[in-house]
């Protein structure tokens, strides 16, 4: 069994920076790949960025034009992903996510442990 605790929402401006951590407890974290989802008020949960499990391979959705990176600390169990000029558009609802799967994908189903979930709000 795996917990995840997300961390570092908050308010911010338009162009600011944001960086959320995510920590996991139980076992093996350094063998799961972790992801980071994103759910906007009245629409589906969407894909954000993943690493997979050695931190060498990362994945990342396509409208974020490089703005979001995506990194691991094996050593503290945790995840990061660092946001930066944040967009109003950003604005949800950042959930982290563990899977066993042994690459990253952005497939919600293959994710098998989700944490609260933590609210980024970019103020226009």
């Amino acid at each position: 069994q795996v917990q995840l605790q997300e961390s570092g929402g908050g308010l911010v401006q338009a162009g600011g920076s944001l960086r959320l951590s995510c920590v996991a407890s139980g076992r093996s974290f350094s063998s799961l790949t972790m992801g980071w989802f994103r759910q906007a008020p009245g629409k589906e949960r969407e894909f954000v960025a993943a690493i997979k499990w050695s931190g060498r391979v990362t994945q990342y959705a396509d409208t974020l034009e490089g703005r979001f990176t995506i990194s691991r600390d094996d050593a503290l169990n945790t995840v990061y992903l660092q946001m930066d000029n944040l967009r109003a558009e950003d604005t949800a609802v950042y959930y982290c996510a563990a899977s066993w799967t042994s690459t990253t994908t952005r497939d919600p189903l293959q994710y098998d442990y989700w944490g609260q979930g933590t609210q980024v709000t970019v103020s226009s």
